[in-house]
């Protein structure tokens, strides 16, 4: 006789005390765990890159940028994912383990999560209604592609080329990105 394996729902509460006390990082959809696979060292640089550029430019206004130990919570899926980089413009927004309305996100695309970042989390993170723009970066090659919303439900993208150089504009900052900003000294560029 087969057992059915039954998978345990916890609530967003008891996720948010465990994951408070847990040696590594899970992210939370709908009652269920995930574990967070580790990174490689190309993956932390070009994520500190972004996060760089993003404190560069908020320094001395309101907005504030995280990196991955900052949660994001998306309410309306019972969702919290720990988006490799994201910027926050609302001063309301002050929960102190997670975020709820950042104007950008970035992921840095590895093999084992650009499916999900660039499917689950895309589908998930449009319903953000403060959420402007999303980059997506990949880790073994120097591409990246930018999603701008350009209405409520409309998005543009943008292949980034060498020579393009985007200003993004978040409440009172404004962050300029090239390729040689997001892949500094990762060895992808000559």
């Amino acid at each position: 006789m087969s057992a059915i394996a039954e998978k345990a729902h916890i609530s967003e509460t008891d996720y948010l005390a465990w994951e408070s006390r847990a040696k590594e990082k899970h992210e939370y959809i709908a009652g269920e765990i995930f574990a967070m696979a580790g990174a490689s060292e190309r993956h932390n640089r070009i994520s500190l890159n972004i996060a760089f550029h993003l404190r560069l430019a908020t320094r001395g206004h309101s907005c504030r940028a995280f990196m991955a130990d900052m949660k994001l919570r998306i309410a309306s899926h019972r969702i919290y994912y720990y988006p490799d980089a994201m910027l926050v413009c609302d001063d309301r927004d002050d929960h102190p383990l997670y975020k709820t309305t950042p104007c950008f996100i970035a992921e840095v695309l590895s093999p084992s999560t650009a499916t999900t970042d660039q499917r689950e989390k895309w589908l998930h993170y449009q319903d953000i209604p403060s959420l402007r723009y999303y980059l997506l970066v990949e880790t073994d090659r120097p591409s990246a592609r930018l999603l701008t919303r350009t209405g409520e439900e409309r998005w543009t993208e943008q292949t980034l080329d060498r020579e393009d150089i985007v200003t993004l504009t978040c409440g009172d900052a404004q962050v300029t990105l090239s390729l040689d900003d997001l892949y500094e000294d990762t060895g992808l560029l000559a």
